[in-house]
């Protein structure tokens, strides 16, 4: 009998999970090196939270988050080209030196073009702030969870991309598998007044943490601040926008 990790839907999920690391590595190693992937990264985060401040609608969110990965996508790509080209030849040829001036140029549309997207979209919004006509908006319960796991899994990549500590998804502090399942747990206790739920969410996300620490992935910090982590952003986000 076959054992559990050699079931097909286990090997299928580890190989997709491995892929998914090896992505995630691409990533930070393009944060790391490239500067002004640094700088979109960090404007994506700000302007993801400045769109669910002002409270947007789901067209105009839809947007600014499209143009949005459109930058990433090309800063990504112009790193990419750069690296191969230096792969290629370490010295000073016009061709080479045309490509990557081609490919930066690509990310400046994109980044030109998302800008004026952004303050078209954002503008009125501002505007109408500026002059005190400002309320919070409120959130149903699964966009702040979607919000919640998406702000923990950027922080705890951007801390191992700084750390140097750890793979993305295995490894290295904080535990963003613990983090994930303490904010589902806060999430949980938000749209159910159950107690037998909230148990059982509660023994759902010990376990996860557990596991953690079982496979000598993590360390009990890596674990506990992971976990704290992911409890704390998605409590202030309820308290904070919902209905």
């Amino acid at each position: 009998m076959k054992s559990f990790s050699h079931w097909p839907i286990i090997v299928i999920f580890s190989r997709w999970l491995d892929a998914a690391d090896n992505a995630i590595e691409g990533i930070l190693h393009a944060a790391k090196t490239q500067r002004h992937l640094k700088f979109h990264l960090l404007a994506a985060f700000l302007v993801l939270l400045c769109c669910f401040v002002i409270g947007l609608d789901k067209y105009e969110f839809a947007v600014i988050a499209w143009v949005t990965i459109l930058v990433l996508v090309a800063e990504m790509f112009n790193s990419a080209l750069e690296a191969v080209v230096d792969l290629t030849t370490q010295e000073v040829m016009p061709l080479a030196r045309i490509a990557k001036d081609m490919a930066a140029g690509a990310v400046l549309i994109s980044a030109v073009g998302a800008l004026v997207i952004g303050v078209m979209i954002l503008g009125p919004h501002l505007v109408r702030i500026g002059r005190g006509c400002y309320r919070v908006p409120r959130h149903t319960a699964g966009n702040i969870a979607v919000l919640a796991l998406i702000m923990i899994m950027l922080i705890a990549i951007l801390i191992k991309a700084y750390s140097g500590y750890g793979h993305p998804l295995r490894g290295g502090f904080p535990s963003g598998q613990a983090a994930s399942a303490f904010s589902l747990w806060i999430t949980l206790i938000h749209i159910t007044v159950n107690p037998w739920f909230i148990a059982l969410g509660l023994l759902g996300a010990v376990l996860v943490a557990a596991s953690r620490l079982r496979s000598k992935l993590h360390t009990f910090r890596d674990v506990f601040y992971g976990a704290l982590l992911g409890a704390a952003i998605t409590l202030t986000l309820f308290k904070v926008f919902f209905r």
